[in-house]
């Protein structure tokens, strides 16, 4: 072979080993772009999905990489589970913990109900390994539960020391007069003081009668047609004597024929209850407003008063048996902190409610809603065509008797 022979095939030889050279370049680059198949994912043991259907608890399963596979109708509801993520980080670190030694945890966590504003939910989750890939979380609302036991424990204290109060300083006026029974001024003052006492006290056992009474389920009786005007009317001239003294002017304003069906009496306490409070609260030579409309189908009672308001973080609790915003105040002006729960009790016995705006400074206003009662005389149905029944205490969970 000549030179020039050797040198050609040398060439063609370059030649190709820089083509395959480019070649095996262009395709590394091309293997490193490329995103290599994810593995399968690993499948839910069978029977998980139909458990999850059926469960009243709120389960996520959760795979490794936190992602939500299943879950129930219950946690998107209460929103635990957004398109195919955990919402809230403190689920996100349970799942977490277990996935990574398989320990079961329990916890009782406070979440947020929602992105905007101080609604807090209490929830207790269990976390447990679910196969070798998934985890699983179920989680149950106790926020009512966790609220029914404050309300009771409140209950219990409150009512132990309210008739505690009263009881003890009979006793000890009781010894004061005996101890001054040659003294018939000091007698007197002791005696009136007593009665005063002894008043406040029948009030207390009375109020709590008749919560009671309308907590109690069996408590049956036919509705009659109530004439909401003529009710309204009866209980601010139960107030009267009490504004009068303190020189408030009580300014009515009902529309006429206002009716329900119900428990006359019933609502002429809801009414006078909220009048008196608002007579008792108001600083003297103010005003306080009644005022009566129909609104669609519902009929509503207003009483305003021009006192020193509610505060707002106060306005959730006040309808609370015994709660109190002030409790010197109240106590002086004799009251017992029942009031407003057995207003809420009555409107829920109709079937309506009882709602309050208030700003310290500018007075408050309690709205009563009642449903509206058509005339019998058209044939038109009642609103409460069934006997008016006391439901069980919205404050205590069904089946419960109550404190």
């Amino acid at each position: 072979m000549d030179a020039t022979t050797a040198a050609v095939l040398a060439g063609f030889a370059g030649l190709l080993t820089g083509a395959l050279a480019v070649v095996a370049v262009r395709y590394s680059e091309r293997q490193q772009r490329s995103v290599p198949p994810s593995p399968a994912p690993t499948p839910l043991p069978a029977g998980v999905g139909d458990v999850l259907a059926v469960l009243r608890s709120s389960a996520i399963v959760v795979d490794s990489a936190d992602a939500v596979i299943k879950t129930s109708p219950a946690a998107v509801a209460y929103g635990l589970v957004r398109g195919s993520e955990l919402v809230h980080a403190e689920l996100r670190h349970l799942a977490r913990q277990v996935r990574r030694d398989g320990v079961i945890r329990e916890s009782q966590l406070e979440l947020p109900r929602g992105p905007l504003g101080q609604g807090r939910s209490i929830m207790q989750a269990r976390v447990a390994p679910l196969g070798a890939n998934h985890i699983l979380l179920l989680v149950e609302d106790h926020t009512q539960a966790r609220r029914v036991e404050e309300v009771r424990r409140d209950f219990v204290a409150n009512v132990s020391h309210e008739l505690k109060t009263p009881v003890g300083g009979i006793g000890l006026l009781a010894e004061a007069i005996l101890d001054a029974k040659d003294d018939p001024e000091a007698v007197e003052r002791f005696a009136s003081r007593m009665q005063v006492e002894s008043h406040r006290l029948a009030r207390l056992v009375k109020e709590i009668v008749d919560l009671s009474r309308l907590q109690v389920a069996d408590t049956l009786h036919e509705p009659r047609l109530v004439d909401v005007t003529a009710a309204v009317h009866e209980a601010i001239d139960y107030s009267r004597v009490g504004a009068d003294a303190k020189q408030i002017e009580i300014a009515e304003a009902c529309a006429p024929d206002l009716k329900v069906f119900g428990d006359e009496d019933l609502l002429v306490t809801a009414v006078r209850n909220l009048v008196g409070n608002a007579v008792a609260y108001s600083d003297p030579g103010t005003r306080v407003a009644v005022g009566g409309r129909l609104n669609g189908e519902m009929v509503e009672v207003t009483v305003t008063d021009q006192g020193q308001g509610i505060p707002e973080a106060e306005q959730q609790r006040i309808f609370e048996r015994f709660y109190r915003v002030d409790a010197a105040r109240s106590r002086a002006t004799g009251g017992t902190g029942l009031g407003l729960a057995i207003v809420k009790h009555i409107c829920a016995n109709h079937g309506g409610d009882v709602t309050v705006w208030s700003e310290e400074g500018r007075g408050s206003t309690f709205t009563i809603r009642l449903p509206a009662a058509a005339d019998r005389s058209g044939g038109a149905t009642p609103a409460h065509p069934h006997p008016v029944a006391a439901p069980a205490d919205p404050d205590q969970p069904q089946g419960e008797a109550p404190a």
